[in-house]
């Protein structure tokens, strides 16, 4: 199994956050009002999440947690 460092995984998840923002055609600050979470730092890859965060996230985007992971992160 490869290893990744914080950073790197990080900003995977930046890359993928963004990428699916992107997709719905929504702001940050219209997923913001939507969700409760501040999506600047996420996006910036300055910001590490819970779980809790990434499955909100993820029912706000209208995926499963196992398809946010399917991109990217093998």
């Amino acid at each position: 199994m490869e290893e990744y460092d914080k950073k790197e995984l990080l900003n995977l998840l930046a890359k993928r956050v963004k990428e699916l923002r992107s997709r719905k055609d929504v702001t940050q600050e219209d997923a913001l009002n939507d969700t409760g979470i501040h999506f600047g730092r996420i996006e910036q890859g300055k910001r590490d999440i819970s779980f809790s965060t990434l499955f909100k996230i993820c029912q706000y985007f209208e995926i499963s947690p196992k398809d946010f992971f399917t991109k990217d992160f093998d």
